[in-house]
């Protein structure tokens, strides 16, 4: 027994002196930054692949379904190995921050005063390495925000192609709500097993973040140029104009995901439709006719699919309102004759869809009382999402917090007020689909065929355009995040669906540009101007690169001086 013992001495002895080393070193350490972003980045990655194992461990169906303990070891043995995220993205930022630390290793070699004959012949080497460095520094004029930049650059290329080495399955899981008819197939000449390269939506995130770094370094330098006297009035012209950009930002980017959504879901990440999909809570065969009636493969008046007969008869209304061969495309006596002879109550003066079956059952009559009951069901989903959200990390960081009065109102009413925001953009679309559709716009206008009040440019464009609105519900500081977070989905879904797909080089290489400028930006930037950088991806990048206290303390400092901070300092001046 005593070689376990002497054994467990010694573990315990190599643990404590790892443990001394590392907290002997400084938190900007490349050693410090790799094991922080490692953790991070294995705990995203490892999160979406283990949660769905755990919930379904006590049932047999869920196991089989999910692949059993097999799939769970490949599953890890995937985002473990190299190719993984959390490997390739250490490989990125520690990999860069130790190319910058190596270079100033290698200059500091130059400023060497031992005498020659004192050095060793890897001395020697390294003093060579480092003048041919600050030769190349002082000729391309390298600042010490370009050498970081340069070396981010290299080490997120290797990062990007590790993950894009990955292996892919053979077989797309289908995506939700999207029928097999002719008018849901992809582009001619894109074969149907290809997909959006896996690190596409990666990419697009990234892109976004950077490009918003720049927005807010041009905003900042517009209210520091102001005339002496007015920096304040500067400042708060730029606050407003930053609130007014995201709200925009958002409510165009939502119009376009919502459009998507209905009408090109292959535009949008799968596990974003199936999100919007729960959410939204509408009849998978109401979003087949919408799209049939864009494709002009079902139309009012005239023998189409029998896609809303069974939907009828699942709500307990007759199979006959469901009938587009039947339902009057116009409005007016002719429509009343045929509501008549239907015995569809309440429609009177306009032709379509009955607003019954629009509702899927929720509330038959009333279209006020169908957007209040979606507002309100969403509103509960969305609190158990937003409490949360408002709460771990305090709970996380801070619990003693917990014990304050205020401090937990001020969270509940931070949660409450973005389930509100999730609620009111629920129920904007349902309303304002049954104002364009039944109450208002095809009462205004009977003439008018719904075939296009139930198109893509009539009430579902209406829909689309109102609950983007909502946004102005939520906190000011909230808006900037909520923008960046949907942005990179409506980037997306503008790209040619068929130049995604192709996996030529052209997608390629275009990739690959975006994500390396985009990812050393953002590195680059939060080192040598942090001022710049906001919402999520500020405190992450002071978590990973600056430590645990400056992302947790300090959200609202100037960042304190760095060892090298007077080289950046002089760096922003020069530029």
């Amino acid at each position: 027994m005593a070689k376990p013992f002497f054994f467990s001495q010694t573990a315990m002895k190599a643990v404590n002196t790892v443990e001394d080393y590392l907290l002997s070193l400084p938190q900007d350490h490349p050693l410090q930054i790799s094991l922080r972003t490692y953790g991070l980045a294995l705990t995203l990655s490892l999160a979406p692949v283990v949660l769905p194992f755990i919930t379904t461990a006590t049932s047999r169906r869920g196991r089989a379904k999910l692949g059993g303990l097999k799939a769970l070891k490949r599953a890890l043995r995937r985002e473990l190995g190299v190719t993984g995220f959390a490997f390739a993205i250490t490989t990125a930022i520690g990999g860069g921050a130790s190319l910058q630390h190596l270079w100033k290793v290698l200059e500091a070699e130059v400023d060497d005063e031992r005498d020659p004959d004192e050095r060793t012949a890897l001395s020697n080497a390294l003093r060579s390495a480092g003048e041919l460095l600050r030769r190349v520094s002082t000729a391309c004029n390298l600042t010490p925000a370009r050498k970081a930049f340069l070396c981010n650059a290299g080490t997120s290329l290797i990062a990007l192609v590790l993950l894009q080495s990955r292996k892919r399955a053979n077989r797309q899981a289908p995506i939700p709500l999207t029928p097999p008819f002719p008018f849901t197939q992809l582009p001619p000449g894109v074969p149907r097993r290809n997909g959006p390269p896996p690190t596409l939506d990666l990419t697009l995130l990234m892109f976004v973040r950077a490009m918003d770094v720049g927005v807010q370094a041009c905003l900042l330098k517009y209210a520091n140029s102001a005339s002496p006297g007015k920096e304040q009035e500067a400042k708060e012209r730029r606050r407003k104009l930053i609130r007014h950009s995201d709200a925009l930002l958002f409510w165009m980017s939502s119009a376009r995901i919502m459009w998507c959504f209905f009408y090109q879901p292959e535009r949008l990440p799968r596990s974003y439709v199936k999100w919007i999909t729960s959410l939204a809570d509408i009849d998978s065969r109401l979003v087949y006719t919408l799209r049939a009636i864009r494709s002009r493969d079902w139309v009012y008046g005239k023998k189409s699919p029998k896609l809303l007969t069974s939907m009828a008869e699942d709500i307990g209304i007759p199979k006959s309102w469901g009938d587009a061969a039947r339902l009057p495309p116009h409005g007016g006596p002719a429509a009343d004759h045929a509501w008549k002879a239907l015995g569809v109550p309440g429609r009177t003066g306009v032709g379509g869809l009955p607003c019954e079956i629009v509702h899927g059952g929720m509330d038959r009559k009333s279209c006020t009382a169908n957007a209040t009951r979606r507002g309100a069901k969403a509103f509960l989903e969305a609190l158990a999402i937003y409490l949360p959200v408002h709460f771990l990390p305090m709970i996380v960081t801070r619990p003693s917090a917990l014990l304050k009065l205020s401090t937990l109102l001020r969270r509940l009413l931070s949660a409450l007020r973005s389930a509100t925001f999730l609620s009111a953009f629920v129920s904007s679309i349902w309303l304002s689909v049954c104002l364009t559709r039944t109450l208002l716009l095809a009462r205004l206008f009977p003439s008018v065929s719904h075939n296009f009040w139930d198109g893509p440019y009539g009430c579902i464009m209406a829909g689309c355009l109102a609950c983007g609105s909502s946004i102005w519900i939520e906190e000011g500081r909230r808006r900037g995040e909520m923008a960046l977070y949907v942005l990179p989905r409506a980037v997306r879904s503008c790209l040619s669906d068929g130049w995604v797909r192709s996996g030529n080089k052209s997608t390629m290489i275009a990739e690959r540009l975006a994500f390396v400028l985009s990812l050393s930006t953002l590195l680059t930037t939060a080192v040598h101007r942090p001022d710049v950088l906001r919402g999520l991806h500020r405190w992450t990048l002071d978590f990973i690169l600056r430590g645990p206290n400056a992302a947790l303390l300090n959200r609202r400092r100037k960042i304190e001086p760095r060892s090298d901070s007077k080289g950046a300092d002089n760096t922003r001046s020069n530029e």
